[in-house]
């Protein structure tokens, strides 16, 4: 990817990570639920990706996450946390 979201797409990664690692979900077990390969998501989350990926996607990993989608659009701190995260 070259265009002028690339940074966007990278944050959003950097969100899936870590609302992955909050679950204690594997990048296995988070690409499972999604039917995607783990270096898939691998792809998505690392700092240096080129990735683009479609909303479906991202509404996939929210599901699995068990996070409103719109966490990957805002800031990361505790009231952000609390407010997004589903179940508990």
């Amino acid at each position: 990817m070259r265009g002028k979201h690339l940074a966007k797409y990278r944050e959003i990664g950097r969100k899936v990570a870590f609302y992955r690692k909050l679950r204690n979900l594997t990048q296995e077990s988070l690409s499972e639920q999604i039917d995607k390969s783990r270096s898939y998501i691998s792809k998505i989350e690392a700092e240096n990706s080129e990735m683009e990926f479609s909303l479906d996607i991202l509404f996939d990993i929210a599901d699995a996450l068990k996070v409103d989608v719109a966490a990957f659009f805002n800031p990361i701190d505790v009231e952000i946390r609390g407010r997004y995260l589903k179940n508990r």
